[in-house]
């Protein structure tokens, strides 16, 4: 039979315990959050339940891209970045996998990892399949687009005008991305979403440049407005024509901001109804 030891004496046996350092493979701090794997946090368990170790690395090494911090061209160090993100080599390892997989990093046998840098060539191509994408989406949205979904739109496009009034590029160039991620998946096509997402993840590397431009801003924000307006109008072929031209737009936007002469966009002919 089990002794229960007094009140007094439990008491003077209760010793808060010692701190030690993490175990060697624990969780990382990443982006200031530690994640002890002894005693998680409240919600530490749901988090690493949905996210493995190596995606969240590979989240962070993506912002850090995307963010300009690692700048295309640059060679990416596995020792150094584990250092910096608080985990072993492997994860970042893995990060790099999944990355080359995203367009975002090229693997080089006995050379190393290295931020992709887009020829203007293959941006200019992936400009295109993307003005054809978001004419169907446009083109979808306006046939059956609900008022709550449009009200949320229209709130993006409010946070683009608060950002261009600013004249805040980075806060511009966020709200840009998620207005048109949101008009892709609005659309209900989960391929789609997903060819959209990496076409867009490999663009990033030159579209922050062309929104840096003067001028530029207030454009892309009276296009953002008015390609609203037409979904809401119900008008399919306007809502795609406005889309496609927005894209296009941003890629002479693109070649401008590298200085060069910007190619006329082709667009199919089509027959009249």
């Amino acid at each position: 039979m089990l002794k229960t030891p007094t009140p007094n004496r439990a008491r003077a046996r209760h010793r808060p315990p010692p701190q030690t350092a993490p175990a060697a493979g624990a969780a990382p701090a990443i982006r200031g959050t530690v994640l002890q794997r002894n005693e998680p946090a409240p919600g530490t368990i749901a988090v690493l339940q949905a996210n493995s170790l190596p995606m969240l690395v590979q989240r962070e090494i993506e912002r850090m891209i995307l963010a300009g911090e690692l700048p295309a061209g640059s060679k990416l160090n596995e020792a150094p970045l584990a250092r910096s993100l608080g985990v072993s080599r492997g994860p970042v390892r893995e990060a790099f996998r999944a990355l080359e997989e995203s367009g975002l990093v090229r693997l080089t046998k006995n050379r190393g990892v290295f931020v992709r840098q887009l020829a203007v060539e293959e941006a200019d191509a992936i400009y295109e399949l993307r003005a054809v994408l978001d004419e169907f989406v446009g083109r979808r949205l306006a046939k059956r687009l609900d008022p709550d979904a449009l009200r949320e739109l229209r709130g993006r496009v409010e946070r683009m005008e608060k950002a261009a009034a600013r004249n805040d590029v980075d806060d511009y160039h966020a709200a840009n991305l998620d207005f048109h991620d949101r008009l892709v998946e609005l659309a209900g096509n989960a391929k789609l979403l997903e060819v959209y997402r990496r076409l867009v993840n490999e663009l990033q590397l030159c579209r922050h440049a062309a929104l840096a431009q003067g001028g530029v801003l207030p454009v892309s924000t009276r296009e953002h407005r008015d390609i609203v307006d037409r979904i809401a109008a119900g008008k399919p072929a306007a809502a795609g024509r406005a889309l496609f031209d927005h894209v296009m737009g941003s890629r002479e936007r693109m070649h401008r901001s590298l200085a060069l002469p910007a190619a006329p966009p082709e667009r199919p002919a089509r027959k009249k109804p």
